[in-house]
Parts: structure tokens; sequence; C-alpha cells
């Protein structure tokens, strides 16, 4: 059970990651083709995608939901410590893409 834990927390990091990286280089692209700044538009795309790559990389809020009640009403505690790792991997995946960002572009994407 716990390789599949290691194995869902990578996937979970990796999925956030993506979503903020490929979303705002995609969404920066349209910006550059309607004749906005792509670099200014990269910073608001990334901090409109954060809340979104975390509820993509968890596999929707319902299951969650799911997850926090069969652990809190069934008493599976370990469920719910599940939940919260993988939910904390996804939002390092957030903030390592918006670190990236920040490298790259040479500010902070706040």
């Amino acid at each position: 059970m716990e390789d599949r834990l290691i194995v869902s927390i990578i996937q979970c990091f990796f999925i956030a990651f993506g979503v903020i990286i490929g979303g705002t280089i995609i969404g920066s692209i349209g910006s550059f083709l309607t004749g906005e700044a792509p670099l200014t538009s990269m910073y608001r795309i990334a901090k409109g995608l954060r809340i979104w790559a975390i509820v993509a990389a968890i596999g929707g809020t319902f299951d969650a939901i799911s997850n926090f009640e069969k652990g809190i009403l069934d008493g599976s505690t370990f469920d719910v410590f599940k939940q919260i790792v993988i939910i904390i991997s996804a939002m390092g995946g957030v903030k390592a893409a918006l670190l990236l960002f920040q490298w790259i572009l040479g500010d902070e994407v706040t």
C-alpha cells in the first residue's frame, strides 16, 4: 500500500506541475496571437491556474471529499492522511512550476 501512495504522490506532483507549465505556455501563445504581451499574460495565467492544477492533480474535488468522509466516518485514518499528503504534493508541484517561471522570467509570480 505504501508503494502505491508514493506513486500517487509523484504523479500528483507532476500533474499539477504540468498543468501550470502547459496551461501557461499555451495560454501565452494565445495572448501573443491576440496582440497582448505574452510575458505579462504568463503571470496572470499562472496565477489563475493554481487552484485548477491542484484540483486536476487530486482527480476532482468529489473524490477527495468522498475519501475524507470514508476516513472520518469509517475510522480509516490512513485515507485521510493519504488525501492530505496528495494535496500537499499537488501544492508542491504548483509551487515548483511557479518558481520555474520566476527563474525564467526574472520576476515574482504572486
